[in-house]
């Protein structure tokens, strides 16, 4: 049995039209849309141990499964979709759950992208850095940045594919001298291709998107990019961080 919650207008007719899929593909199901009260009736399905999918924030999700959560032998597989049907998270038991290929088998559905996020030794990982900065910035102010990213994220310049941003930064003297003497290709992307990341940022910030018309340049870029060296879903290693004049993020995808 799985069960799918929906919190929004636009959600419920995307849980429609997965009810209707998932039915036809013979699958048990049912829609719950705006449950009450809501944290009782997830829990109480989680606990009879029904799959569930959640079309709202993972941060919803996570916050109600907490105080039911067991363990990933024992727990059934949750998935989490954004409104727009785009992206397919599998949140809780992955592996052993079968949550990694249930989200893959539901993306195919609805012509979505998965997004892989357990560990997967068997595969080779493709890390690209995404950057951002203030007009003029200097090259070693972004190089000192980079380290600290990388020494974070337990990572080494050789681990690194690419440096990226967005088209607006195509001529920054500064990224691209760090590109050149790392011996990595420099490229950028622009705006609305980079939107299209927006439901894997870590942080959104109304700044930014108000500049440039994206809500995170350094992991926009960083996770675009990503996918685009492997056409495989892009994940975020390591999230933005900052210093007074540029922002640097590390995400990663894998070969198969």
């Amino acid at each position: 049995m799985m069960r799918i919650f929906a919190l929004t207008d636009t959600g419920k007719r995307l849980g429609e039209m997965l009810l209707t899929l998932l039915t036809e593909a013979g699958e048990s199901v049912e829609l719950s849309f705006k449950p009450q009260p809501f944290k009782q009736q997830v829990r109480d399905s989680f606990q009879r141990g029904e799959r569930q999918i959640f079309i709202c924030a993972t941060g919803i999700v996570m916050r109600t499964l907490a105080p039911v959560i067991e363990d990933k032998y024992k727990d059934p597989a949750v998935l989490v979709l954004d409104e727009l049907g785009k992206f397919v998270i599998p949140l809780l038991s992955g592996h052993e759950g079968g949550a990694n290929q249930w989200a893959a088998d539901v993306a195919e559905l609805i012509d979505a992208q998965p997004v892989i996020t357990s560990a997967r030794a068997y595969l080779e990982p493709v890390y690209s850095v995404g950057m951002g900065c203030e007009r003029h910035c200097p090259e070693h102010v972004l190089q000192g940045l980079l380290d600290e990213c990388l020494a974070k994220a337990d990572l080494s310049i050789d681990d690194i594919t690419s440096i990226h941003s967005i088209d607006v930064k195509a001529d920054e003297v500064g990224l691209i001298e760090l590109a050149n003497t790392l011996g990595k290709p420099y490229q950028t992307w622009d705006a609305a291709t980079l939107m299209a990341m927006e439901p894997l940022l870590s942080m959104r910030s109304e700044y930014v998107f108000n500049t440039v018309g994206v809500y995170g340049v350094a992991e926009s870029a960083a996770l675009y990019a990503a996918g685009q060296i492997t056409g495989e879903a892009p994940e975020l290693v390591l999230p933005k961080h900052k210093n007074k004049q540029a922002t640097c993020a590390i995400a990663r995808s894998f070969k198969y």
